[in-house]
């Protein structure tokens, strides 16, 4: 039996900075496309509800994962264990209300 491992814990920041909701990413082995699916479903919720989504801690291969994905997400902090990771451009984007998916 694998044990569960913890590869990121997000929040949702409000505008006026309070924390209005977390989760955290779980899972068996190394992060996977599921755990992406439900980084970028939270992200969602962190737009509707006027907010924005911010990892507090996060695994390397975890973030590594989000930035090929394309998702933006903010990080506080370095990633986890302090290693670099490589490849991965922490860019902060702005919504286009004229953006289907938004």
């Amino acid at each position: 039996m694998v044990d569960r491992q913890v590869w990121g814990r997000l929040s949702i920041v409000g505008r006026n900075g309070a924390q209005l909701g977390a989760c955290v990413v779980s899972g068996e082995g190394a992060p996977d496309l599921g755990a992406v699916d439900e980084i970028a479903r939270f992200c969602l919720l962190a737009t509707r509800l006027g907010g924005r989504a911010v990892f507090e801690v996060v695994s390397p291969g975890l973030l590594e994962l989000v930035g090929l994905a394309g998702l933006s997400v903010e990080v506080s902090g370095e990633p986890e264990l302090s290693e670099q990771v490589l490849g991965v451009e922490q860019v902060e984007e702005g919504i286009d209300r004229r953006d289907p998916a938004s």
